[in-house]
């Protein structure tokens, strides 16, 4: 007689937030360019969106759900599919779709997604909070962005929204940058090589 043995196997997974963070970081970087009005337009901006700001962030999403990391999973599935949108609206404004579907945008349709991801932004800072410093930074800038984007977008206080949402995905780039080579460099050597903050302590001890 032969024993029946079960065996389980633990794959372990890489920590996916710096290659998110990259993609966040670049993004925003290009992006904010254009809004800062150093560079024109958005037709080199899409790649980078979609890429980097997509399908980076859709990558570290789909591997954080793996370690059952839900704030990780939702924080960069919900941007990751944020560019890919954003993409898509400026595809449609530059007339890809078709002039009649150019012709009949509503930018204030724009303006309730900007609302929608304010609210998002918000309720993933409290979570923020609890994770580490950086990333808590960059959920506040992130909430910025999106005010602002809200408010040009109806028109209200427009060059003031304007100018409050270029400098805050500029900020998003640069702590971004500072996020993702902490995760990488951090792991890489074993210990803190560049500093990222302790959680906070006030919802989850």
């Amino acid at each position: 007689m032969s024993n029946n043995q079960t065996q389980n196997v633990r794959i372990t997974n890489a920590d996916p937030s710096a290659l998110g963070l990259l993609g966040l970081a670049i993004v925003t970087l290009v992006a904010s360019s254009q809004k800062l009005g150093l560079t024109e337009g958005v037709s080199f901006v899409i790649p980078w969106a979609i890429f980097l700001g997509a399908f980076a962030q859709l990558f570290a999403c789909i591997n954080d759900s793996k370690k059952g990391n839900t704030f990780g999973t939702t924080a960069f599935g919900g941007y990751a599919f944020f560019w890919f949108s954003v993409a898509t609206s400026w595809l449609i404004q530059l007339g890809l779709f078709g002039e009649k579907m150019a012709a009949t945008i509503d930018a204030r349709q724009l303006g309730f997604a900007f609302i929608g991801y304010l609210i998002f932004s918000i309720y993933m800072t409290i979570g923020a909070m609890e994770t580490h410093k950086v990333l808590f930074t960059i959920f506040v800038l992130i909430d910025l962005l999106f005010l602002g984007l809200s408010l040009s977008t109806f028109g209200i206080i427009h060059e003031a929204a304007h100018t409050l949402a270029a400098y805050s995905e500029f900020l998003i780039s640069l702590v971004s940058f500072y996020g993702s080579a902490a995760a990488v460099l951090n792991t890489h050597f074993g210990r803190e090589f560049l500093p990222v903050g302790k959680p906070f302590g006030i919802f989850k001890k």
